[in-house]
C-alpha cells in the first residue's frame, strides 16, 4: 500500500504521534482531527463554538490543500464536541465551508478534547484525477 505524509506549516504541528493527514494510494486523505490551534502561535483559539469551528475548518482546509485537495473534495467528516448543546452554533459554521453536496458526516458528544478544545474535526477526502 503506498502511503503519502502530509505537513504544513499552514495548520497546526501534531502535538503528539501522528500526522496532519495521509494520502493512501494516491487517491484518499485521511486527516488527524482538527481543533482551534491558531497555526502562527500553536495556542488555542479561545472563543466561543462557533469561534472554535471556523478555525478548526480553516486548518483542515490548510491540510486538504497541502495534499492537494480542497473541502470541496471531502466526502465523510467526523465532528466531536463537548457539548451537544453546541451542535447549531457549529452547524452554523459547518454550513458556510461546505455549502452545496456537503459530505456525509457525525457528530458526536464527547467528554473531552485535547487542549480542552470545544470541537474537533477530521475528514477524508478525495484527490483529484491526474
Amino acid at each position: 500500500m503506498q502511503r503519502t505524509i502530509v505537513s504544513t506549516s499552514g495548520a497546526p504541528g501534531a502535538i503528539g504521534p501522528y500526522s496532519q493527514a495521509v494520502v493512501v494510494q494516491g487517491s484518499l486523505v485521511y486527516t488527524a482531527g482538527q481543533i482551534a490551534i491558531l497555526p502562527a502561535t500553536g495556542e488555542l483559539l479561545a472563543g466561543d463554538t462557533g469561534q472554535q469551528t471556523k478555525q478548526a475548518l480553516e486548518n483542515l482546509k490548510a491540510i486538504l490543500e497541502a495534499a492537494g485537495t480542497t473541502l470541496a473534495s471531502v466526502v465523510k467528516t467526523t465532528v466531536f464536541l463537548k457539548d451537544m448543546g453546541d451542535f447549531a452554533a457549529m452547524n452554523a459554521v459547518y454550513a458556510t465551508y461546505f455549502p452545496s453536496a456537503p459530505p456525509a458526516r457525525s457528530a458526536v458528544e464527547v467528554a473531552r478534547l485535547p487542549k480542552d478544545a470545544r470541537v474537533e474535526i477530521e475528514a477524508i477526502a478525495v484527490l483529484p484525477v491526474k
